[in-house]
């Protein structure tokens, strides 16, 4: 029987749950046993889990869960304990050389625990689960905000109420350009930008292949939803901010900021919910909008497309089999390299 242990996210700004209560249900009818922590922020109240048949636990108690338990969560751990013992399943971002990566791979080899990375759940190299178009909706949202000036400290909502703030504005001639438009980001933030009547262009592998540099300033708002694993050229680069340019704001949903991929490097650190847009140039302007995470926003919405994708996957989890052996070799191949 899989044990899931889902733990409180310690960021503030953090309100999704990888499982909704109904799914939760839906796995504890089927076999598996689920543990839930007490969070005052999650979307989802403590009591739609418990009446769905999952114990409840005290917040960060996961530190005590069962050996066998898998430790289920959205981002970043705690800095403690030192040793990571169980296996946790999360979105880690260790395996590309981002800031804290080597870090938090040495907890998991000073415990014998292990990473099953969500972004490394993938069959023949396709990731079968993610947030990215809900991501990528708010990241375009966020963006025309900024390019309207009208981008204040952000607060989770729901999609009618961004949708009305983004309605509100007046988007007359604002143009946008979407890269990776064919993806689960790109397809959400074409969604956002149609849904607020502002013009876009779509780009994805062919277009950016050989890119044209020019057409790209050209557009007042790029929307990067590109992740990128192997080095290629920038999209943004230093070179760019002295060029005659339209573009005035980037939304840089892939938010990559601190891997050697980075494809904004005029931008190399994350955005916060206080102050979401920073401006990397001044004549003639250009922001970045840089939020790690872009779906907390909108945390039912996100939170319930996210957790039907991981259900039918759970089936799978104790044997390894399918997406979760993938996500197991990512790991032992991340651990090899700390040497």
């Amino acid at each position: 029987m899989v044990h899931l242990w889902m733990r409180h996210e310690t960021r503030t700004s953090e309100r999704r749950a990888p499982l909704t209560p109904s799914d939760a249900a839906a796995l504890v009818a089927a076999g598996a046993r689920v543990t839930v922590e007490e969070s005052p922020q999650r979307v989802f109240g403590i009591e739609a889990y418990r009446v769905g048949g999952c114990e409840v636990a005290p917040a960060g108690s996961w530190t005590e869960a069962p050996p066998e338990a898998h430790i289920l969560g959205v981002k970043e751990l705690p800095e403690t304990p030192a040793a990571l013992r169980h296996t946790h399943i999360f979105f880690g971002h260790a395996y590309k050389g981002q800031e804290g990566a080597a870090h938090l791979l040495a907890r998991f080899a000073a415990g014998g625990g292990e990473l099953l990375d969500l972004e490394y759940l993938t069959v023949e190299g396709r990731r079968v689960i993610a947030f990215g178009y809900w991501a990528g909706y708010v990241g375009s949202s966020l963006g025309v905000l900024a390019a309207l000036g009208r981008l204040g400290p952000l607060r989770p909502m729901e999609r009618a109420e961004l949708d009305l703030q983004v309605a509100e504005t007046e988007p007359t001639g604002l143009t946008a350009l979407v890269l990776g438009a064919q993806g689960r980001s790109g397809r959400g933030a074409l969604d956002a930008l149609a849904a607020a009547g502002v013009r876009s262009t779509a780009w994805d592998r062919e277009e950016t292949r050989e890119l044209d540099r020019d057409a790209l300033r050209a557009h007042d708002l790029l929307v990067n939803c590109v992740l990128s694993t192997t080095p290629q050229p920038p999209f943004v680069g230093p070179a760019d901010l002295d060029a005659e340019r339209a573009l005035r704001v980037v939304a840089d949903v892939t938010c990559d900021v601190t891997s050697e991929h980075n494809l904004v490097p005029v931008n190399t650190s994350v955005t916060t919910w206080e102050e979401p847009v920073r401006r990397v140039a001044a004549t003639p302007t250009l922001d970045v909008i840089a939020v790690d995470n872009l779906p907390s926003l909108l945390p039912r919405e996100a939170s319930t497309a996210f957790s039907a994708d991981l259900r039918p996957l759970v089936a799978d989890l104790a044997g390894r089999r399918g997406p979760w052996q993938a996500a197991r070799t990512a790991f032992e191949r991340a651990l090899a390299t700390l040497g």
